[in-house]
């Protein structure tokens, strides 16, 4: 992970990391800003814009006056939108180290 990488898209991470895993499954309510800015250590203000960037992609939806809930395919989609990231963002350089230091795929597979 970037460490230059804003405060909020950290946080969207996270939170895009544990409705991949099922922490939070279709249908259920994220924790409210002012939670989650505890639990975080984070800025309420910033914890907004991490949802609101869920929001603006269409992943929750909001009820107003009772909270945000991850909508339905929300995981699929993220781990869609992920998975391509990561091909295009991270995979090359991962491989290029691997050449560097003479990694094969086979070398990985005695790691695990």
């Amino acid at each position: 992970m970037n460490p230059n990488r804003p405060v909020y898209l950290k946080l969207r991470d996270q939170i895009a990391a544990a409705i991949i895993a099922g922490d939070y499954p279709e249908g259920a309510m994220l924790p409210s800003v002012r939670a989650l800015a505890a639990e975080q250590g984070a800025n309420p203000l910033t914890v907004a814009k991490a949802y609101q960037q869920f929001q603006n992609d269409g992943l929750v939806e909001v009820q107003r006056g009772v909270g945000m809930y991850v909508v339905r395919g929300a995981a699929e989609r993220l781990r869609s939108t992920e998975r391509e990231a990561f091909l295009r963002e991270e995979w090359p350089e991962i491989r290029q180290r691997m050449q560097r230091l003479g990694l094969s795929p086979a070398d990985l597979a005695l790691t695990s």
